[in-house]
């Protein structure tokens, strides 16, 4: 399975690719670096979302999960950049309970491209699983905000 890493305003990430569709995107430098076309293009695509000059990812996403897993990621990229949605919102879309959704985030094996940082409570931020926390999503949350009133 070719991955490839990169250096990110919020950490390393790495990517994996299987059968031309990227399968996961997790924290921290690979061991091993095997660069494929889709694997180069996701890393271009990354660098750009993090300069704010791309606001919709266009690479072949395969994420591995249950079918309501599936329904939910489907959900989540749906919601604009820039924008955030509930969990509850999430789950009148995808069926099952705000707190499913939450649980079908916490495993989605390709954050960022699948946006599970936009999914907010409405208490406050709700929780992210990625790097450093709820750190991380603020970050996100606040590059999508700047750069989503941006020309």
């Amino acid at each position: 399975m070719p991955f490839l890493s990169l250096h990110t305003p919020i950490g390393e990430l790495s990517l994996a690719e299987e059968q031309g569709f990227i399968v996961s995107l997790d924290w921290g430098w690979g061991s091993i670096q095997d660069p494929s076309p889709v694997l180069e293009e996701t890393k271009k695509q990354l660098i750009a979302y993090f300069k704010g000059e791309l606001r919709e990812f266009d690479v072949p996403l395969k994420p591995q999960g249950s079918s309501y897993r599936q329904k939910v990621w489907k959900a989540l990229q749906s919601i604009p950049f820039g924008e955030t949605r509930s969990y509850k919102d999430i789950a009148s879309v995808a069926g099952g309970s705000p707190r499913s959704v939450g649980g079908a985030n916490a495993r989605n094996p390709i954050p960022i491209l699948i946006p599970c940082h936009r999914v907010v409570s409405y208490q406050g931020l709700g929780g992210y699983s990625g790097g450093d926390g709820i750190e991380t999503k603020k970050y996100l949350l606040n590059l999508e905000r700047h750069f989503s009133f941006v020309p």
